[in-house]
């Protein structure tokens, strides 16, 4: 018999991991494993609203050249299994976290495979830390740095490469940063790192909202400064840093962020906050209105630095702050390397961001298995919403979906005024039709909608909890301030507070900044609700937030995105690991597979991809052709070609494309954006002309007052894998479906159900599925409903009985069942029934008996001498199962 995994890594692979090189002594801080390394902390897992974690990602051993890189993984088997199952495991783990070399063992054989070669070979031997450090240099065509200055390094590592090469050079002290990068963080400060030092100048980071870009922004800034690289740019002066945003908030949390490069003695750090600045500082950090502001001699800021004052330029939130006019900025210090970070994949109105960023990265196939349709330069790294929630790393979410009668109907102004509605219509204003929600609050003002949304809004803050920190982002100022108006209306005088909703506007002002500041610190009280239009979409960290509210249409995934990451991170301090989406615009159509965590995936097209599409875009007024017009062929679930600009004619063209239902995405600056269905077909050419309108501006708003709105339907369901959203009626047709191809006939249910092993199975499907029967029962108000009898119901139409039912029909039916028993087993029996009335089956089961009653009556071990014994007991709870549910109620 073969030693278990346990015995062989303890007598056989260690021993070969420390023959090689490789020590489990982490205080060398190089050529070292670790052991069980858990690099995820697991998904949070929503049941209700109550939450548990799943299973997270763990690696037998993780090789690390230096405490800083990472760089391979070796997964083992127990001594008789073969390797080949260790190494497919040991891939995975190697791809998560960007390693190139992944080995499987049993102790005896190793198998190798290389990230770089693509291949797989059997060794005798673990490589030593020096020949997978030399074979990934070889690679990566790196070329490291000859030792020079002797750059700052503990002194366990000496002098000498480790020293000098930024990517070996250790992160920021725990004791000095309070944490230490996540693997995905780690992932991108290598990525960076390692395209920086091949010579790349323009670098763009995609992470989303809560994953901590600022935190590695801040460590690639402190190993390219501490190991004396970023020196090697300007040799006779120190290295300097801009840290550039577009709002104050963002570039103080910079700020705060690089606070360990303050040594106690001296602080490198400066705001750049006005004329004239300050050129004898290191790191400086500014916002474009600052930089971009004149003296009064008319000359910019940012110009009285020389070009070259900057060795790197890192641009926040860059999707939204790098263009137009303050592209000039960037221009100036066109010498340093930019590093861009943005949260959102790359999508129609971010185009330009992934273009200068993404220009000097290896163009790549858009999908390998597909290779005709098309490539692009992808991003250093990217880490998802979805991915973050899938690892355990950001808060799940919950979709709450409303819409009033108004927002379903549409609304003509004819029809308002029957109902006796007053309506105001400017001189300048021409009447549309019909007005629907993109132009509510934008054309058209419409205040008892308003306080419709906000009356359901509060009757949801009362059922979630009132104390719930909240963001509203509402169409424009006013409406944010008659937003937050009604709500303190709703909640002021129950809560006492002055400044339960506040409307968040702008920046400006010590109220305002006050507000801000408070809302954002999860200790403080007040403000609860938040009601804002644009300044809360990005950059202002609320990790208390519980609830994401739309009352504005969005159109842009780029600012949708944004927003609902503003609920994304996790705050243990105030419980919140997860959030809530009340979407009253339909907004929520917009999420793509970067917001979802991993699932079953869906259906992508299949072939030929040999249909083309080309067209024109011109003004639907004056029929003028629109050049540089953004055109984009979406095909599939988060899958599309371009987008591309239109040439000097206003054309387009996409090839390679599959036949069937594609939507064509056009847009352009000053235009109303535009989604058309279009059919195509293999081998033939699609030929189609796009009008665009122009944005209605500068016209006043129509009102109306005095309309009878009310709430038209509920969506509070969502399926994760899919992102689909349901009524209450249309999840329990899922849940229906699920049930019966599990169990076509009530017999098979009951028979899954009275078997321990086929029940839990059967559960864990339906909850892959998204279906939780407990959530289903509260919803339903069927709270104290036995499961089985909740599904049959639902799938067979079946009666309902609570679960106090049925263990009442139990104790009146099985009269000579409970006399066959001595006085101790049958009350054992009665005291199980009383549980099975508050947990249902599951309180059937052996581990019942480590709480009380059972505990002080001697657990398992005393109790089942009074049934003859451990089988004698387990064929008494098998039995009791059987008795609950008898057969008799299935049969035909």
């Amino acid at each position: 018999m073969g030693l278990n995994e346990a015995d062989t890594r303890a007598r056989l692979v260690e021993p070969k991991l420390k023959a090689s090189g490789w020590t489990d002594q982490i205080v060398t801080r190089e050529f070292y494993y670790s052991r069980d390394h858990q690099y995820t902390p697991g998904k949070i897992i929503l049941v209700g609203d109550q939450v548990r974690r799943g299973k997270g990602k763990r690696v037998d051993y993780l090789l690390r050249y230096t405490d800083s890189f990472p760089i391979a993984v070796v997964e083992a088997e127990p001594e008789n299994e073969p390797p080949e199952k260790g190494l497919e495991q040991a891939k995975g783990y190697a791809k998560d976290l960007g390693l190139a070399f992944a080995y499987g063992t049993n102790g005896h054989r190793i198998l190798e495979y290389d990230f770089f070669t693509h291949s797989t070979r059997e060794i005798d031997r673990f490589p030593t830390p020096q020949e997978l450090w030399e074979r990934w240099k070889q690679n990566t065509g790196l070329e490291v740095p000859q030792p020079g200055r002797v750059a700052e390094a503990p002194a366990v590592y000496g002098f000498g490469e480790h020293t000098t090469n930024p990517l070996l050079f250790p992160y920021c002290p725990e004791s000095l940063c309070g944490k230490r990068p996540h693997y995905f963080q780690e992932r991108a400060i290598r990525e960076v790192i390692l395209r920086l030092m091949r010579g790349q100048k323009r670098v763009l980071l995609t992470m989303a909202t809560g994953t901590g870009k600022t935190f590695v922004a801040f460590q690639i800034a402190w190993k390219l400064i501490k190991s004396g690289w970023l020196k090697q740019r300007h040799p006779d002066r120190p290295a300097r840093i801009l840290f550039l945003a577009d709002r104050v908030v963002l570039r103080n949390q910079a700020y705060n962020a690089f606070s360990p490069f303050a040594d106690g003695t001296s602080d490198p750090r400066y705001l750049i906050e006005g004329h004239p600045p300050n050129l004898n500082r290191d790191l400086y950090f500014g916002i474009y209105q600052t930089l971009w502001s004149p003296d009064e001699e008319g000359r910019r800021l940012f110009e009285k630095f020389p070009p070259d004052f900057f060795d790197l330029v890192i641009i926040d939130e860059c999707h939204r702050s790098g263009w137009g006019t303050w592209r000039e900025i960037l221009d100036h210090f066109g010498q340093a390397i930019h590093l861009g970070m943005t949260a959102t994949p790359k999508q129609d109105d971010n185009i330009d961001t992934y273009a200068y960023f993404c220009a000097e990265e290896q163009e790549v196939a858009i999908d390998p298995e597909h290779p005709e349709r098309g490539r692009w330069r992808p991003p250093a790294y990217q880490y998802s919403l979805g991915q973050g929630i899938e690892d355990g790393f950001l808060a799940t979410y919950k979709v709450h979906r409303v819409r009033t009668t108004v927002d379903k109907t549409g609304l003509r102004l004819e029809d308002a005024l029957e109902q006796g509605a007053e309506v105001f219509i400017p001189e300048d204003v021409e009447p549309r039709e019909i007005y629907t929600t993109p132009q509510f609050e934008r054309e058209i003002t419409l205040p008892d909608r308003t306080r419709a949304m906000v009356q359901h809004l509060a009757k949801l803050l009362r059922r979630f909890g009132i104390w719930d920190k909240t963001m509203v982002f509402c169409v424009d100022m006013d409406h944010a301030r008659l937003v937050a108006r009604l709500l303190q209306e709703e909640f002021g005088p129950e809560t006492g507070l002055d400044n339960y909703a506040v409307p968040i506007i702008s920046e400006e002002g010590e109220e305002a900044r006050r507000w801000l500041e408070d809302f954002a610190q999860s200790e403080k009280k007040a403000p609860v609700v938040a009601t804002t239009a644009e300044l809360l979409s990005t950059g202002v960290d609320v990790p208390s937030c519980k609830n994401i509210v739309f009352m504005k249409t969005i159109s842009s995934p780029v600012l949708f995105k944004q927003i609902v990451g503003r609920g994304s991170r996790l705050d243990p301090a105030t419980d919140k690991y997860w959030f809530r989406i009340i979407d009253f615009t339909g907004a929520t159509r917009l999420f793509d597979e970067w917001d979802r965590p991993a699932g079953t995936p869906p259906e992508v097209p299949r072939g030929p991809f040999t249909a083309i599409i080309r067209g024109t875009v011109f003004h639907a007024q004056t029929g003028d052709r629109i050049v540089g017009a953004s055109v984009s062929v979406r095909t599939g679930p988060n899958m599309q070609q371009g987008p591309i600009r239109t040439d000097e004619n206003g054309a387009f063209v996409f090839e390679g494309l599959p036949a069937g239902t594609v939507t064509l995405i056009v847009n352009a600056p000053g235009f109303i954006r535009r989604e058309l269905r279009v059919e195509t077909l293999a081998d033939e050419i699609l030929t189609i002309e796009v009008p665009l309108k122009p944005e209605r501006k500068g016209r006043g708003k129509i009102r109306v007052e005095g309309l009878e709105v009310d709430i038209a339907d509920e969506a509070i369901f969502i399926i994760e894998a899919t992102g689909q959203q349901l009524s209450l009626q249309e999840y329990r047709n899922y849940t229906a479906r699920k049930v019966l191809q599990a169990a076509p006939t009530r017999q098979t249910l009951r028979e899954i159900w009275i078997n321990r092993e086929k029940r839990r199975a059967f559960l864990e499907d339906l909850r892959r599925s998204s279906i939780y029967p407990e959530v289903l029962a509260e919803a339903l108000g069927f709270s104290e409903v036995d499961t089985y009898d909740l599904l049959a119901h639902i799938a067979f139409a079946s009666p309902i009985r609570t679960r106090s039912e049925r263990a009442t029909a139990f104790c009146n039916r099985e009269q000579a069942f409970l006399k066959r028993y001595a006085e101790k087993a049958r009350q054992v029996i009665l005291e199980l029934l009383e549980k099975y009335r508050v947990g249902g089956i599951d309180q059937l089961e052996p581990e019942i008996f480590n709480v009380s009653p059972f505990r002080e009556w001697g657990g398992a071990f005393r109790i089942s001498k009074w049934f003859g014994g451990v089988e004698g007991l387990g064929d008494t709870l098998q039995e009791m199962r059987e008795r609950l549910y008898p057969e008799s109620e299935v049969k035909p």
